[in-house]
């Protein structure tokens, strides 16, 4: 055995999971993704999906889907910056600056690259990017690759962010970039006070709106809309993966940013476009959260709903005010063994466990869609509470 796999092979954690029979990822879904899918032909309620506006088997979208693929194929071919770009990625961009109050906006092929090409090419050797410590991996992933100066500061803690902008010199650039709603615990960063920040320090600030568009603002458009402040945040990137019910994602700002991203953002220069049939699918679903607002309503109703169930159960949920709720197990072994269990009784969940948290933040991640129904989130917590019990995580 070469060098390279001796080393690699001494990495033994999923096999010691599959031996226990606790081995939670990869489960193959055999059906459309929706509030009820098939694995192993068994139907299981779908409680881990980021589509919290329930789209994705909207048949409009994939009726869209479909004709795109008719008129234009079923790829590009090419990067945006030479021969990948079709006049309805035009025409979504333009909607989506629209959408979210900007001169521009820029569409990438994930949402992961959005992140990785804007973080990585913004700011100088002698600049600085402040984040948050529970930002997304891509975040943290674009922060590797910028030459700038990087200054992490605690989860949502403003003291902190102000000291470490307290560090910078006061005559360079200053990137603060932050998750809107935090992906794994569900709470809200504090905009206002971040924005006030920004002022004092003279910063810029870029918002990771991943898992607010859909849930927060009016039409779904996010946190910065739904505080009001989207006019004082440079940057708002979204996904399509999520409430988009796509692949792909985006950045809206103003047109002295594009430009420069245009020609210096790595990951949009030297990609592939999105498909036709991912953008069709987005200007659709852009379409339905305009004009469907019933969704958006109904999602908060059945959040809090399940907010009330959890918390007269007795579990432990955190600081969570969104569609996504942590179940908190604090062990790895037993959040993975739970997962296993609530599947039997035909609940799919996903386990959250180390190093994606510390060990003893392991959590249980329960999280809705505009589609569930009040039965189908009761049978959850019937379920869930039954499980739990045979732990000892709630009374």
């Amino acid at each position: 055995m070469k060098l390279l796999q001796q080393k690699l092979a001494r990495y033994q954690e999923p096999q010691k999971a599959k031996a226990a029979g606790i081995y939670p990822y990869f489960r193959a879904i055999e059906s459309e993704q929706d509030t009820e899918v098939l694995i192993n032909g068994r139907k299981v309620l779908m409680f881990g999906s980021n589509c919290y506006s329930g789209l994705v088997n909207d048949q409009r979208i994939k009726d869209a889907a479909i004709e795109a693929t008719r008129k234009y194929g079923t790829g590009c071919a090419g990067s945006p910056f030479l021969n990948g770009t079709l006049d309805i990625h035009k025409r979504l961009e333009k909607r989506l600056a629209e959408y979210e109050g900007k001169e521009d906006a820029m569409i990438y092929s994930t949402g992961f690259s959005v992140n990785l090409g804007v973080v990585s090419a913004l700011t100088g050797r002698e600049d600085y990017i402040l984040w948050d410590e529970q930002d997304h991996a891509s975040i943290i992933e674009g922060r590797r690759l910028s030459f700038s100066n990087s200054l992490k500061y605690k989860h949502n803690d403003m003291a902190s962010l102000e000291n470490q902008l307290k560090k910078c010199e006061p005559d360079r650039v200053k990137l603060i970039v932050t998750d809107s709603v935090f992906s794994m615990e569900g709470d809200v960063c504090k905009l206002p006070d971040i924005i006030d920040l920004a002022h004092k320090y003279n910063a810029n600030v870029m918002v990771d709106e991943a898992h607010g568009i859909g849930v927060f603002g009016e039409g779904g458009r996010g946190v910065c809309h739904h505080f009001g402040l989207a006019d004082e945040v440079d940057l708002i990137m979204g996904t399509f993966s999520k409430s988009f019910a796509s692949l792909g994602g985006f950045i809206a700002t103003d047109e002295v940013i594009t430009n420069y991203l245009r020609h210096h953002s790595r990951s949009y220069i030297f990609t592939a476009s999105i498909t036709p049939a991912s953008t069709a699918a987005v200007n659709t679903a852009l379409d339905i959260m305009l004009n469907e607002p019933e969704r958006q309503e109904h999602l908060w109703e059945i959040t809090h709903y399940a907010l009330r169930g959890f918390k007269e159960m007795g579990c432990e949920i955190g600081n969570t005010e969104t569609p996504i709720i942590p179940l908190f197990i604090r062990d790895n072994n037993k959040t993975f063994a739970i997962t296993r269990d609530l599947f039997n009784e035909g609940i799919f969940v996903n386990p959250v466990v180390s190093p994606a948290v510390a060990p003893t933040d392991t959590l249980i991640r329960f999280s809705l869609m505009a589609t569930h129904t009040h039965e189908q989130v009761t049978f959850a917590l019937e379920k869930i509470q039954k499980v739990f019990r045979s732990y000892g995580l709630v009374p």
